[in-house]
């Protein structure tokens, strides 16, 4: 069984993951991942520069703004950026032979299918705004942007087999024994 967890900026999916960890149970990260690859696969250099141009590397590194650049130009650019970099990594988390991943785009990048369970991790606005300020050093106001940018947690929560909710006054550990033997799971 290959299981998600995902959730908005500031839920506290990486807080769960580290959780995970502690149980023994490893998660592979989808967005280091796509970095590492990004940085790694001949495939997707290939394709990155086939898309965006021979600017879009630096020898075998990743000209960021270059490619961020393209990326924010269109949807449609997004989009043909995703199905360069997105199998790649389904591909790498699939041969990791790990069964559990984070990807906090699960859903906008229709990567739903390539998992047999998901965990929605929630969290009040407040708190995940306060946790974005800490973490990224931003306004308040840029917080709320990120955050308003995503799919509502509410809408990810109700398409989830299991929620755990990251509040700091909900015990994550309590929450997260339930989800491991709601999927029958052993640790």
């Amino acid at each position: 069984m290959r299981i998600a967890i995902t959730g908005g900026i500031g839920s506290g999916k990486s807080y769960v993951c580290q959780r995970l960890k502690e149980r023994g149970i490893e998660v592979y990260d989808c967005d280091a991942g796509a970095k590492r690859l990004m940085s790694s696969s001949e495939d997707i250099r290939n394709g990155l520069i086939s898309l965006i141009g021979d600017d879009a590397y630096d020898g075998w590194t990743l000209n960021k703004p270059v490619v961020t650049r393209f990326l924010l130009e269109s949807e449609s650019n997004k989009l043909a950026i995703n199905a360069i970099v997105h199998p790649a990594v389904i591909r790498d988390f699939y041969d990791s032979g790990l069964q559990w991943m984070e990807s906090a785009i699960l859903y906008e990048a229709h990567l739903e299918h390539t998992v047999d369970r998901v965990v929605c991790v929630v969290a009040p606005e407040n708190v995940r705004i306060d946790r974005v300020v800490k973490r990224d050093s931003v306004s308040r106001e840029r917080a709320k942007q990120w955050i308003d940018a995503q799919i509502s947690q509410e809408d990810v929560a109700q398409r989830a087999e299991a929620v755990i909710v990251n509040d700091g006054v909900k015990s994550v550990d309590e929450q997260l024994d339930k989800v491991l033997t709601l999927f029958g799971i052993e640790y």
